[in-house]
């Protein structure tokens, strides 16, 4: 892997041939290879100050815009891909994410990562992210193990027009139940609010696309870290980000760009000129 941008001295080449220092691990020449505390410096959340939350999303699409091939996005992915994932796991509070894509990922409690735990310990955070769903109807399979046996807390966000029966299940099999809109739709700015509330303050979206899209209309996206898979897939596959848009597209700024084996891992955060 190696560092595009920002570059420094020491990304540059200097050396005018192969063997440029940028070629060699992060950042210095003959250094070691990107390992997740590497990477895990590299994606460090910004600091916050006293109610501030920080929501960074981690997606992936191939070339001509696909998300997901045959509903998945595993076939589009890449070991390093997957070496990030984890690594925006290990540094997130909660991870927030649909609930389709609990469906269709067959998604599982975070676990315990041994080489994040002292990172997470001296952020005062619990020993893995929690997973916080997102779900007006709440067509879930409360039997999972994402909901009766998690490391930490599951939490389900809904609106306070969700079926009764349904919110009594969730409870029934320990997962904490956070009310985020007054109809039966969860409306985004509540429910960053309502984890913040929970001290989840280091939040990462995962998608699906439908929920990524809720939250880029709702101007409450922080960051967008996005793996472009050098992959062409056609067909009609979802894009990152689906449903109604904002009024006026919003800025983000290149933050940091790596690559290995062809795939781009970029990082974006808002312009600070869309917030003037």
């Amino acid at each position: 892997m190696r560092r595009l941008f920002p570059v420094t001295y020491e990304t540059a080449d200097h050396a005018g041939g192969e063997g440029h220092a940028g070629s060699a691990g992060p950042g210095r020449a003959g250094a070691p290879e990107w390992d997740l505390d590497a990477l895990a410096d590299a994606y460090a959340y910004p600091d916050l100050a006293a109610g501030e939350v920080w929501l960074r999303a981690n997606m992936v699409s191939t070339l001509d815009g696909a998300a997901q091939h045959d509903g998945r996005s595993q076939p589009i992915s890449c070991p390093a891909d997957m070496r990030i994932f984890g690594t925006l796991r290990g540094l997130a509070d909660a991870v927030v994410v649909g609930a389709q894509t609990v469906r269709q990922e067959g998604y599982r409690p975070a676990r315990a990562r041994a080489a994040f735990s002292a990172r997470r310990a001296a952020a005062g955070q619990g020993p893995a992210p929690s997973i916080a769903v997102i779900s007006a109807g709440l067509d879930l399979d409360f039997g999972l193990p994402l909901f009766t046996a998690p490391l930490v807390p599951t939490y389900v966000v809904t609106g306070a027009a969700a079926p009764a029966d349904r919110v009594a299940a969730a409870r029934a099999a320990g997962a904490e139940v956070l009310i985020a809109g007054d109809g039966a739709r969860v409306e985004p700015e509540r429910a960053v609010r309502a984890l913040a509330g929970r001290g989840l303050t280091r939040l990462l979206t995962e998608g699906g696309p439908r929920l990524l899209g809720q939250f880029v209309a709702a101007q409450v996206l922080d960051e967008l870290c996005l793996t472009m898979s050098p992959l062409l897939t056609a067909g009609g596959a979802q894009r990152i980000a689906g449903g109604p848009g904002p009024a006026v597209p919003e800025r983000f700024e290149l933050a940091s760009l790596l690559e290995e084996e062809g795939f781009l891992f970029s990082r974006y955060r808002r312009s600070r000129h869309s917030a003037e």
